[in-house]
């Protein structure tokens, strides 16, 4: 019986739709930075154990603003914080959106290699004798040996 994990039924106006609204995020994010791993691994990071230490030390800072130095700017870092909280309201959703759409691609994918392998196996069997064994063979080198498999085998056959 042929596998069926997925049935997706979205027009091309639904992807139209979807790609005007992948637009508009882009558009909306586009003042997003966009850090090299160079760059990312020389910042400092806020982790969970963190995040309580810098909240609790900017309220503290806002209740005491006669110890904040001029190059210090409380405003921006409270504002950064109130971002963070909204962006990661979104990210998260994303996240989600995104595994689903990481998971319809799996499902879709192996849909088709099942049947193509169902396929390909009914050709082996009844196209012998349709002249359909050439059409066969061109598309037989998905399961073709290369010259590494072939060398590694024979290595771990000598070394037994």
């Amino acid at each position: 019986m042929s596998q069926n994990l997925i049935s997706l039924n979205l027009s091309d106006a639904d992807f139209a739709e979807i790609d005007a609204a992948l637009g508009v995020l882009e558009a909306k994010l586009a003042g997003l930075p966009d850090l090299d791993a160079d760059e990312r691994r020389g910042l400092t990071r806020m982790g969970d154990k963190s995040e309580a230490f810098c909240r609790q030390t900017l309220v503290v800072l806002s209740q005491n603003p006669q110890v904040i130095p001029p190059t210090l700017d409380l405003a921006e870092a409270e504002r950064d914080l109130l971002n963070l909280d909204a962006l990661r309201r979104r990210s998260s959703r994303l996240r989600q959106l995104l595994g689903r759409v990481d998971d319809a691609e799996t499902a879709l994918g192996s849909d088709v290699m099942s049947a193509s392998l169902e396929g390909y196996a009914l050709l082996k069997v009844l196209g012998k004798g349709s002249g359909l064994e050439s059409l066969r063979q061109a598309i037989s080198a998905r399961f073709a040996r290369s010259p590494r498999a072939t060398a590694v085998a024979a290595v771990a056959a000598n070394a037994r």
